[in-house]
């Protein structure tokens, strides 16, 4: 059996960021743990981001993933909304760099098709794939689902010299 690859998922947001950690061991992923970070929203844009920066930083210290996925912003009708959102991935992604661990980018709709088999499918629908695929991980938060359906979708397409060296 090879040796397992530690994974860590990000669904960026203001509010709600959303977190997934996996192994992955040749074809077998495994879940090893979730959750949702929440930036108060009574804090300046400036401490929010710091934040997600911080959390961010403490996940990928206390579980030491090998290599992140995290998914890119969806430019959508809102073009300010966008702005604040990639803001939020800047400061995960920022302190993923910071902390050492190789980071992957993943469009929405990739992380839907390697996950449900369809680029369109909706939360529910991810989330319902990621609790069969991930039986082990319980009840979730929709952001925690869509977090660990990024890093599913990173242990299919990562190449290998992504990973961290370490984990070989």
């Amino acid at each position: 059996m090879s040796t397992p690859i530690r994974i860590l998922g990000i669904d960026p947001g203001l509010r709600h960021t959303g977190w997934g950690i996996i192994e992955q061991a040749g074809a077998r992923l495994v879940h090893i743990a979730h959750g949702v970070i929440e930036a108060p929203t009574d804090l300046s844009m400036a401490e929010r981001l710091g934040h997600i920066f911080e959390a961010v930083g403490e996940l990928a210290r206390h579980h030491e993933p090998h290599a992140a996925g995290v998914e890119e912003t969806l430019v959508n009708a809102n073009p300010r909304s966008a702005l604040k959102l990639g803001q939020a991935r800047g400061a995960a992604m920022a302190a993923l760099a910071m902390a050492g661990v190789p980071v992957a980018e993943f469009a929405p709709r990739q992380i839907k098709l390697s996950v449900v088999g369809t680029g369109t499918a909706d939360k529910d629908q991810v989330k319902f794939m990621v609790q069969r695929l991930l039986p082990r991980a319980g009840e979730m938060k929709l952001d925690a689902a869509d977090a660990l359906a990024c890093a599913i979708c990173a242990a299919h397409h990562l190449p290998m010299q992504m990973i961290k060296k370490g984990a070989a």
